[in-house]
C-alpha cells in the first residue's frame, strides 16, 4: 500500500492544484455551428469577486506563519529552534537532573554502607530476627 502512495508523491501537487481543464469533444457537429464543443471539467472562478487567495501562489516556500515569505520564513525558523532544539536540550537536561524517583539509589548506598560495616564488624550481613528480642515489650496473657 505504501510502495502505491509513494508513486504519487510527484503526482500529488499537480493533482491538488485543479487547473481549470477543458476538453474538446471529438463527435460529429450535430448542429450548424459546425466547430467542435469545448467543455470545462471544472466551472471558472468568478474573476470580479474577492476570493480565498492560495498562500502557495503568493509563495511557493510558505510555512503557514504569515503571508509575508520572509517573516514567514524566519517564523518557522525560529518556532522550530525553540520547540525542537531548546526543548529537547532543556527538557532532557530537566529530566536528568531529576531528583532519585523512589529514592531507590540511596537505599541502594545505604544497603552498601551497612554491609561494609556488618563485615568490618564480623556480624552476618542478615540477622535471624529483624528486631532485637529484648527490646520487645510483649503484652501479658491478662492483657490481651
Amino acid at each position: 500500500m505504501l510502495t502505491r502512495l509513494s508513486r504519487l508523491g510527484p503526482v500529488l501537487p499537480r493533482l491538488l492544484s485543479n487547473p481549470s481543464a477543458r476538453f474538446v469533444s471529438q463527435s460529429k457537429p450535430s448542429g450548424a455551428a459546425g466547430s467542435a464543443a469545448v467543455t470545462e471539467l471544472h466551472p471558472a472562478a468568478e474573476k470580479a469577486g474577492h476570493g480565498e487567495v492560495n498562500e502557495y501562489v503568493k509563495n511557493p516556500d510558505y510555512h503557514g506563519f504569515s503571508s509575508d515569505p520572509v517573516v514567514d520564513k524566519w517564523n518557522m525558523r525560529l518556532g522550530f529552534f525553540f520547540g525542537i532544539s531548546v526543548a529537547l536540550v532543556i527538557g532532557g537536561t530537566f529530566i536528568h537532573y531529576l531528583p532519585d524517583h523512589g529514592m531507590r539509589q540511596w537505599a541502594r548506598r545505604e544497603a552498601e554502607r551497612v554491609i561494609v560495616q556488618r563485615e568490618k564488624e564480623g556480624l552476618p550481613l542478615i540477622d535471624e530476627n529483624y528486631y532485637d528480642p529484648s527490646k520487645i515489650v510483649l503484652p501479658t496473657a491478662g492483657e490481651e
